[in-house]
């Protein structure tokens, strides 16, 4: 008896080749053409419509989750990449295109038609002729090279667009340096300058580090000629002092009465929480769960035969637990 193994079907068939003539595998035959026929129409469908001059979209931005698919090839048994890449570039339908081309997809694709004993008029839909996949490759060049024109014209656009900035940048700068300068050149003492002579006190200096040092450099100076600063001397408050004067923060004082008050629960109420807590992931239906704790009793609540409930009077449990005892003493 004569073994055969489809791969197609993926099992061993003891009546030989006639495996092939069966339903089951022209239904899977059928399938499995069918879904790399659509990607074979898709990719042909993108080649022509670069060919005519309408791939606007024949080149795109590469994205590693968009463009890295690959496609099943049947008659060759291997995936392969869809979508070619350029540099940055991607390339769509122009990896499959490429492969349906190919020598060795028209070798396997003959081969798998022979193998599989499928209709001999189907096969010419899985190739591609190579004429057709050079117009695509001279549409793919043009694009590209569009494409870099368009690139080259932005970068040229954007580096114009920074050298007029800096232009406007040097020029603002300058003209504030000559507003600062033309004050200082006319006759008479400037306004921003200090008064000279012996009456002047040495410690304003000292006193008055803000404004030396914004009057040192042109940069600086964002005052208007005309107007000058008032030192109205150091704001601080009597008595109390903050963190820039060396205080102690307000957080490590005492409290002059010595009282403490308490922020947050104490730690009793926090066990009591806790337990709360504990008591809430237990079964509602449990037994004891509704008993009331706060309820006064005597000494003699509890039962004889140290049975427990959770409400009603105690007679009811005890005839309910002789009741039970009855039953099982029949069953047994």
């Amino acid at each position: 008896m004569a073994v055969h193994y489809c791969g197609l079907c993926r099992r061993s068939s003891f009546s030989g080749r006639r495996h092939l003539y069966s339903t089951a595998h022209r239904r899977r035959l059928r399938e499995a053409l069918g879904r790399l026929q659509e990607e074979v129409a898709a990719a042909r469908a993108a080649a022509a419509a670069a060919g005519d001059g309408e791939g606007g979209g024949a080149v795109r931005p590469y994205d590693p989750a968009e463009h890295d698919r690959r496609v099943w090839c049947l008659c060759c048994g291997r995936g392969v990449r869809r979508d070619g890449r350029r540099g940055g570039m991607a390339l769509p339908q122009a990896g499959l295109l490429q492969h349906l081309a190919g020598p060795e997809h028209r070798r396997e694709t003959a081969r798998f038609w022979r193998e599989n004993r499928a209709e001999a008029a189907l096969r010419e839909r899985f190739l591609v002729p190579a004429e057709e996949y050079d117009r695509f490759a001279r549409a793919l060049e043009r694009a590209l090279a569009a494409h870099q024109r368009r690139e080259e014209e932005r970068i040229r656009q954007m580096a114009a667009g920074i050298r007029e900035a800096e232009r406007r940048q040097r020029e603002t700068v300058q003209a504030a340096l000559q507003l600062q300068t033309e004050p200082q050149l006319g006759p008479g003492p400037s306004v921003c300058s200090p008064p000279a002579g012996p009456g002047r006190d040495s410690s304003q200096d000292t006193e008055q580090p803000g404004l030396s040092g914004m009057q040192t450099g042109p940069d600086l100076n964002w005052m208007e000629p005309g107007q000058a600063l008032t030192f109205i001397g150091h704001q601080e408050t009597e008595g109390k002092g903050n963190v820039h004067t060396g205080a102690i923060p307000p957080w490590l004082t005492e409290e002059e009465d010595g009282s403490k008050q308490q922020i947050g629960p104490s730690y009793e109420e926090f066990l009591k929480q806790k337990e709360k807590q504990k008591l809430k992931k237990l079964p509602a239906e449990r037994v004891g769960a509704s008993f009331d704790h706060t309820s006064q009793t005597g000494d003699s609540w509890l039962p004889s035969f140290g049975r427990v409930w959770n409400h009603g009077r105690r007679w009811q449990s005890r005839h309910q637990f002789r009741t039970e005892s009855g039953e099982k003493k029949k069953k047994r």
